[in-house]
């Protein structure tokens, strides 16, 4: 595994973008969130994990901006590629051609949905996973989403949303603004984070199919998944982190702590579903006395 950027070559012949930055022994795999979002969320780390010598490895996932765009209004392209299995297999198979193992998994939102997934499938591979703004299920995020939408709008304006789902007018001028206040509360809540954010990089196509037009509508793919029944058999130290004011219910993510054998569950203050980015002095502390611990031998779960 060399650092830099490189086109790594799958054996579908599609091409993804990759990047390795860092110079140490910990070696850290970070999957991006969306579905449909960029490694750009990451670029970040090694400037904070660089005193515990960690190299963090990216990429963006196919159909991502940086990586190979495909026609998914083909059903056929869309059936084959725009599938949990093949995203998890996308990552075993990104694993093997830039050379990791016994390494450090982490994947916010999205990304923590296939860690888990791959996690069990190939855990065998993991010396650790971390699970960033992401609960085992979406049958409880939905209701949660919605609870946190009728908390901070008016009655009126929660009902001018809905009319405007069901008619599905995204586009919607009143509704795009309401949609901020939303994301400027639980999505990203540091303005000056907000002003540094990539923008224009979401495969939106890849996000609708999976999720919908934005956080707080669940209509996509994405309902139905749940490993609440499979979570016991993730085995690896694990580190579960969320914003204080997460999209996620922090609920599910205490029960996810006491579910799985060997799990560590943190809060970074003042933060929402970004919090690697609005608050990232807490974020890295949690996330490198988590990484200390494990590589000396010495971590305990709470």
């Amino acid at each position: 595994m060399k650092n830099g950027t490189h086109l790594l070559t799958l054996d579908n012949g599609y091409h993804l973008f990759t990047r390795t930055v860092g110079e140490g022994k910990i070696n850290l795999l970070c999957l991006h969130g969306g579905p449909g979002g960029t490694h750009e969320e990451f670029e970040h780390f090694d400037e904070h994990l660089k005193d515990l010598g960690v190299r963090v490895s990216m990429y963006d996932q196919l159909g991502s901006y940086f990586s190979d765009q495909l026609d998914f209004t083909d059903p056929k392209v869309r059936d084959k590629y725009l599938t949990f299995d093949y995203y998890i297999d996308e990552i075993e198979e990104v694993r093997q051609k830039i050379g990791l193992d016994n390494f450090y998994l982490l994947g916010h939102s999205w990304g923590g949905l296939i860690a888990q997934e791959y996690a069990l499938k190939y855990g065998q591979h993991l010396k650790g996973l971390i699970i960033m703004s992401m609960i085992d299920n979406i049958a409880e995020y939905t209701p949660h989403v919605n609870k946190l939408r009728r908390e901070t709008l008016t009655p009126a304006q929660v009902s001018y949303m809905e009319g405007i789902e069901s008619a599905e007018k995204f586009d919607d001028p009143e509704y795009q603004s309401l949609v901020r206040i939303l994301d400027n509360n639980f999505s990203m809540r540091n303005p000056e984070a907000r002003k540094h954010r990539s923008g224009g990089h979401l495969a939106t196509a890849v996000y609708n199919y999976f999720q919908g037009n934005n956080e707080f509508v669940m209509v996509g793919k994405l309902n139905g998944w749940d490993v609440r029944d499979r979570l016991h058999e993730i085995k690896v130290p694990t580190l579960l982190t969320f914003g204080d004011h997460d999209t996620m219910p922090l609920d599910a993510g205490r029960r996810m702590q006491q579910t799985l054998p060997n799990a560590r569950f943190v809060l970074t203050p003042d933060s929402g579903h970004s919090h690697s980015r609005d608050n990232p002095a807490a974020f890295f502390q949690n996330l490198s006395t988590y990484l200390r611990d494990v590589e000396e031998d010495s971590f305990t779960a709470y």
